[in-house]
């Protein structure tokens, strides 16, 4: 019997891609970490310093307040964001001319660049022009982001959520669509209210999109810049200055590209582990879910 060995000429198509990505992203990466393990005045004059920066990373109040605000962001948006995406999802029709309206709706605000949605906040905001501050201080609200941290963080918020709420409606709705009617039917037939039916049809069905929608909501706002940027630069004083604003700050404003570096780096180990936690536990939570309800 001849055994036809596969053609891997087929690599040879990928190769240009593999290329491509070791340009763009592994290059840079070796580059962060030479920075990262040495110091330089410029002139391309290095010296090396070893793990002196990561050392002084790990003591570094400002690190440990930049890193605290940005899990607290995360906590905040992943609490409002998934369960008003599911509310909504779920009131949305699923049948009609209500269907392409809802989704337009519901797509327009991601399609709004990051940096305008900044600015469009930014001046909304204002107590001078801005339609939400005006009001809001016509009707006896001390109400100023420049000025107030609490307003700055409420405002920062609150433009997300109109943001990227959308993101989990629509992984949300493709989810709820995918059930088949006869899930329905035999709930119906069976008598089972609409919490019920939450509960054992179609949340356990959303299992895997929810996943998707948890994991990419954690990692954009555990690294939005642009928007707080744009809108608050940071402050009142440091109360909306993230990791992200604080690295731009550091490599950027004063040009510390060692301390930036491991910056950089141990916010990027943070992401990946923050991540694969949250992708273990889900996907626990899942096979438990169902392998109960079998």
């Amino acid at each position: 019997m001849i055994v036809k060995q596969p053609n891997q000429k087929a690599w040879f198509m990928v190769l240009p891609v593999f290329l491509v990505v070791a340009f763009s992203a592994v290059i840079p990466l070796m580059t962060v970490v030479n920075y990262s393990v040495q110091d330089t005045f410029g002139n391309n004059v290095f010296s090396w310093v070893g793990m002196d920066w990561f050392k002084d990373l790990i003591h570094s109040e400002r690190f440990h307040a930049a890193f605290l605000k940005q899990l607290m962001f995360s906590g905040i948006i992943l609490l409002i964001e998934v369960p008003l995406g599911i509310a909504i999802a779920l009131a949305m029709p699923k049948k009609g001319w209500g269907v392409p309206v809802c989704l337009i709706s519901m797509a327009l605000p991601l399609l709004i660049p990051w940096n305008v949605v900044g600015t469009i906040w930014q001046i909304f905001g204002r107590v001078d022009i801005g339609l939400l501050g005006h009001t809001l201080a016509s009707l006896g609200f001390h109400y100023n982001y420049t000025q107030d941290p609490v307003a700055a963080w409420i405002t920062i918020i609150i433009m997300d959520v109109w943001h990227w709420t959308s993101l989990v409606v629509l992984l949300c709705y493709a989810g709820l669509c995918s059930i088949p009617d006869a899930y329905y039917q035999a709930a119906k037939i069976d008598g089972a209210s609409s919490p019920a039916v939450f509960r054992y049809i179609q949340l356990p069905k959303m299992q895997r999109v929810l996943l998707i929608a948890i994991l990419l909501r954690f990692m954009d706002s555990f690294m939005i810049y642009t928007e707080p940027f744009v809108i608050t630069g940071g402050g009142p004083g440091n109360s909306t200055t993230f990791m992200s604003i604080d690295l731009v700050k550091m490599a950027v404003g004063q040009f510390d590209l060692g301390p930036a570096a491991a910056m950089s780096l141990v916010y990027f180990l943070v992401i990946l582990l923050l991540c694969w936690v949250f992708y273990t536990v889900m996907s626990n939570v899942g096979e438990e879910s169902a392998n109960g309800g079998h």
